[in-house]
């Protein structure tokens, strides 16, 4: 159940950021907090992660709900002792949700978290949700080569 929790928790710090841009910015401002490093820009993204428009939105909301039922099962089924799979899978969880609340409620996701180096080295802006699902995929991976990697050891982690 703690599981759940976290995502919960993630899923409203998602959209608590994202309801204090909406009400203080203008579409498209952009405020700089720390330079070229970390500017606050708020936009709405029609597509998928990163802006890449590769279907309607409706497709994108679409494939959130089922990975959201997916994963809620995941969790849901998976063995107590798994724990670094059950924080991977809740932040991944809570990114989908948050992103799907923002298509279901306005028929796109607000982002505005912009970093970069430079003008010329940004990457594209991005939220609360997308950092959950980010973060939750690289624990997965991670976990499953460690994981695949003790399983052909015979149980001993190789470093």
């Amino acid at each position: 159940m703690w599981s759940f929790l976290l995502a919960g928790g993630i899923l409203a710090l998602d959209q608590i950021t994202k309801a204090i841009v909406m009400a203080s910015m203008s579409q498209n401002q952009s405020i700089t907090v720390l330079g070229n490093l970390f500017r606050i820009t708020y936009i709405h993204n029609p597509g998928a992660a990163f802006g890449l428009h590769i279907a309607p939105s409706t497709f994108h909301a679409v494939f959130n709900a089922v990975a959201s039922i997916v994963i809620s099962y995941f969790l849901v089924t998976l063995p107590k002792k798994e724990y670094w799979p059950r924080i991977a899978l809740a932040l991944v969880l809570a990114g989908a949700l948050g992103n799907l609340v923002d298509r279901l409620r306005i028929g796109e996701v607000i982002d505005f978290i912009q970093v970069g180096l430079s003008d010329r080295l940004i990457w594209p802006i991005f939220n609360v949700a997308d950092m959950g699902v980010s973060t939750g995929v690289v624990l997965l991976m991670l976990f499953f080569l460690v994981v695949g990697d003790t399983e052909e050891s015979g149980g001993e982690i190789i470093a």
